[in-house]
């Protein structure tokens, strides 16, 4: 290949740089493109303004036009939803405002006939203050085999009135509650590492271990194609409870480097996922795990993806990806070179319901806000122009990779964040447990654009939504844009369509070097050529045959405009 790309490129001398070789292994997940729906703001077929279970059914077929291979549904358990479903007070049924256990077999059985899987999220660090798990803990008292089901522990100081250590929740205050004992006196702590609703599992107990092997089992059983698993890293505290002078959520800052977070990433929970993972194969069909795991370096992030137990994870070092050519393409090498050694895909990710949307993220002109966080009213607002752009021009780079890719629901339509929601609309418990200081993730999570003309945009119909939507809505609405050519909804079907045709999921990665541009991501995946433009003038690429652009003005004559990617067929 090597040789028929420097004859292309009218440059025998051409020196390519190999990183990774397309893989032996020919399984689903390993080129598969997932595409997250968030139940409550995808489409509402009740008419109460909240997403649910029929509505994702009824727009399957939509889906199915992206060429996608499986949807994650973020928690659609019942649950008091004080964090929006993360919250779980029961881990084998559906919350009433998002249907029936009936309506999730009709959506597994419409999604199969789409030759869509579903995979489920999975909640397994902690659940719902009212889980009858949790409430039977409060009842039974310390050292009770109840208790120790969960994190309690005696506090410490005159009387026990000071936490048991210093850690932190992610949403903002200790990562502590106390209790009232049964006979009303001040009782134990328990650990909560997100709101203090959501107490921690005991993952050294096994009765916790039975409990989660149960529900597996019950939604595998019902034929979910896999789950994604929720703080994945976060199961195993270190003995001890140390207390930790870092970051809340564990990533690596000055003087403390993630690796030694105590409540993270600790060697036990490998055993955890290798039970898993013994589970998952009993079943046939490929079923599979993906880890939300925040670990860095990359190079640790590989153990959770070791042949014998989770079979993808989150690429959180790809996604907070600054602007800068270098540092993408140090991102992209170091990512297929470390999970190359374990024989695993990259995955690929650009959103979720956790970061800013990708269309605003990159249309601003400073950092932006950190993980967790979104954009408010009071905040540097982004250049959407520009950071559709870039959107648009990271999404087709992203499909260009080898590997596993994610797709946030909405990302298709180009949809920007709300970052002028009113205060009194918020509901993310990271705006409540700041007081307003951090505004929390309500902005990327409000409910989706249908039909440009219709109340709530089509999302529900009964024209009411949970959230309200931003006037720009209109013009990204579904109907809008599949009548519009060059929209962003037909260039991710176009790309999607493409990539599955090339096989660029399944393919190989080696630089193209020669250029002059520090702005220029530039590779050749089999027999494309991607080229990104992240800098500020145009750059000239070789003579070559032009399959898609992330825009219609994406090239002037033979060279690549900023903020613009290409595919080029090299050879015939």
């Amino acid at each position: 290949m090597v040789d028929q790309l420097a004859e292309v490129f009218s440059r025998p001398d051409l020196r390519l740089v190999p990183v990774h070789e397309s893989p032996a292994g020919r399984e689903w997940w390993r080129s598969s493109v997932i595409y997250q729906i968030y139940p409550r703001s995808f489409r509402d077929r009740r008419g109460d303004g909240i997403g649910d279970l029929q509505g994702i059914t009824a727009e399957l077929a939509t889906l199915a036009e992206l060429d996608i291979d499986a949807v994650w549904l973020s928690p659609f358990y019942r649950s008091p939803q004080k964090d929006a479903g993360y919250d779980v007070a029961d881990y084998c049924s559906v919350d009433p405002i998002f249907g029936t256990l009936e309506d999730f077999d009709a959506l597994i059985t419409e999604a199969s006939r789409h030759h869509i899987r579903v995979i489920v999220d999975l909640v397994p660090n902690h659940c719902s203050d009212a889980h009858p798990l949790f409430q039977a803990a409060l009842a039974a008292g310390p050292g009770s085999p109840e208790r120790d089901m969960f994190i309690f522990r005696d506090g410490t100081g005159e009387n026990g009135d000071t936490p048991p250590n210093n850690w932190q929740s992610h949403f903002g205050g200790p990562a502590w509650t106390r209790i009232t004992e049964p006979d009303g006196t001040p009782g134990q702590w328990y650990l909560h590492l997100f709101d203090s609703s959501q107490p921690d599992f005991n993952w050294d107990s096994p009765a916790v271990h039975a409990e989660f092997e149960r529900i597996l089992r019950f939604w595998l059983d019902r034929g979910v194609g896999g789950f994604r698993v929720d703080v994945a890293h976060a199961l195993i505290k270190k003995t001890g409870l140390p207390d930790w002078g870092g970051r809340a959520d564990g990533s690596s800052s000055e003087g403390y480097p993630g690796s030694e977070a105590p409540m993270f990433g600790q060697p036990g929970i490998h055993d955890i996922y290798r039970s898993w993972r013994n589970i998952l194969d009993s079943y046939d069909g490929d079923r599979v795990l993906c880890a939300e795991a925040t670990i860095d370096p990359i190079e640790r992030l590989t153990d959770w993806v070791r042949a014998d137990e989770m079979h993808q994870t989150f690429n959180f070092a790809y996604l907070h990806h600054p602007w800068h050519a270098p540092a993408l393409r140090h991102v992209i090498e170091s990512s297929l070179r470390a999970f190359d050694q374990v024989g695993a895909p990259t995955t690929w990710v650009l959103s979720n319901h956790d970061v800013v949307r990708h269309t605003s993220r990159f249309g601003l002109t400073g950092a932006g806000p950190r993980t967790g966080d979104g954009l408010g009213p009071r905040d540097e607002q982004p250049n959407l122009e520009l950071g559709l752009a870039r959107a648009r021009a990271a999404t087709l780079l992203m499909l260009g990779l080898p590997g596993g890719v994610y797709l946030y629901q909405g990302e298709e339509l180009g949809l920007p964040d709300h970052t002028l929601l009113p205060d009194e609309f918020r509901q993310d418990p990271t705006f409540h447990r700041t007081a307003g200081e951090r505004v929390g993730r309500d902005g990327n999570r409000v409910p989706l654009p249908w039909k440009a003309n219709q109340p709530s945009y089509g999302f529900s119909d009964a024209g009411k939504s949970w959230l309200p939507q931003p006037p720009i809505w209109g013009k990204h609405s579904r109907d809008i844009e599949q009548r519009n050519p060059d929209s962003t909804l037909n260039l991710y079907r176009n790309a999607l369509s493409l990539r599955r045709a090339l096989r660029l999921g399944d393919g190989s990665l080696a630089w193209w070097p020669e250029h002059d541009d520090e702005g220029l991501v530039c590779f050749v995946n089999g027999s494309t050529l991607v080229a990104m433009n992240m800098g500020e003038d145009p750059v000239k690429l070789p003579a070559l045959p032009l399959l898609l652009g992330s825009a219609a003005d994406a090239l002037e004559g033979d060279r690549l405009r900023p903020n613009r990617t290409v595919w080029m067929r090299v050879g015939s």
